[in-house]
C-alpha cells in the first residue's frame, strides 16, 4: 500500500464562491478547520467563564489559568504597558494552541501546518510592532537597531546585522511553527503507513508492526507537547517583539 506523508497538507475547495481575475475563490478545508478553532475557543472560553462561580469548576479553571498563563507572559516580557495588547496576544495564543491540538485528531487539518497561515500571523504581529513603535516613539524607535556603547569605527556594521536581524523576525517567527508541526506530523503518518503495511503480512506482520506502534504511541505524545510548546513560543516571541516597540532600546 502506497502511504503519501503529504496528503494531509493538501487543501480543498469546499463551496466554490466566485471567480476574480482568472483565479477561482472558494471555501476550503483550511477555512472551515479555523472556523471550528475560533468556534470552539469561543464556545470554551464564553460557556467556561459565564457561571463565575466562586469556586471554579474545570472548564473555568481551564479558562482562568490560561488567562493567568498569558498574562502573565506579558507582564514578566512587556511589562505592565504590554497589557494593552493582552486581547491579540492571548487571542494569538488560544488559537495557535487550538489549531495545533485539533491538528492531531486523526483525519483532522492542521492549519499551522500551512506557511500561508503561520506567515500570516507573524506579519500581523511585526506590522503591528512597527506601527506601534513609530506612532509612540517616533524616530526614537530607530534606537532599536543602535545599542549602546559600541564602538563608532563597527558602529554602521552592527546596525545593519540589527536590521537585517529585524526584518528577518516574521521569517523565523513563521517558519518555526510551520516547520516543527509539518515534520511531526509526516513522522507521524510514516509510522503509521509503517504499521498498515506491515498488518498486510499476515501474522509476522503483525508482530513487526509492534514497534512502529509504540513508536506512534510516543510520537503522539510528543507531538503533543509539541502542539502546547510551540504555542507557547508563538506567544512569548511576540510578547518580547512588543517589548521592543514599547521599549525600543538596548
Amino acid at each position: 500500500m502506497k502511504v503519501d506523508p503529504i496528503h494531509q497538507f493538501q487543501i480543498h475547495d469546499l463551496i466554490p464562491m466566485a471567480s476574480i481575475g482568472g483565479r477561482d475563490i472558494a471555501f476550503t478545508n483550511s477555512a472551515l478547520v479555523m472556523l471550528i478553532i475560533v468556534a470552539s475557543v469561543s464556545i470554551l472560553l464564553i460557556g467556561a467563564t459565564a457561571p463565575r462561580a466562586l469556586v471554579p469548576g474545570r472548564l473555568q479553571s481551564i479558562a482562568e489559568v490560561s488567562y493567568e498563563f498569558v498574562a502573565n507572559m506579558l507582564r514578566s516580557t512587556a511589562g505592565n504597558e504590554g497589557m494593552k495588547f493582552f486581547p491579540f496576544v492571548f487571542t494569538l495564543f488560544m488559537f495557535v494552541l487550538a489549531a495545533n491540538l485539533i491538528g492531531l485528531i486523526p483525519y483532522s487539518f492542521t492549519v499551522t501546518s500551512q506557511l500561508i497561515i503561520t506567515a500570516s500571523l507573524a506579519l500581523t504581529v511585526f506590522v503591528i510592532v512597527v506601527g506601534y513603535g513609530f506612532w509612540k516613539n517616533g524616530l526614537h524607535f530607530l534606537n532599536l537597531f543602535v545599542p549602546k556603547g559600541v564602538p563608532k569605527v563597527i558602529l554602521p556594521v552592527i546596525v545593519a546585522i540589527e536590521v537585517l536581524s529585524f526584518l528577518s523576525r516574521p521569517v523565523s517567527h513563521s517558519v518555526r511553527l510551520f516547520a516543527n508541526m509539518l515534520a511531526g506530523h509526516i513522522t507521524l503518518q510514516v509510522f503509521a503507513g509503517f504499521i498498515i503495511m506491515l498488518a498486510g503480512w499476515g501474522v509476522l506482520g503483525w508482530f513487526g508492526a509492534t514497534l512502529p506502534f509504540i513508536m506512534v504511541l510516543l510520537l503522539t505524545a510528543l507531538e503533543f507537547l509539541v502542539a502546547v510548546l510551540q504555542a507557547y513560543v508563538f506567544a512569548i516571541l511576540t510578547c518580547i517583539y512588543l517589548n521592543d516597540a514599547i521599549h525600543p532600546g538596548h
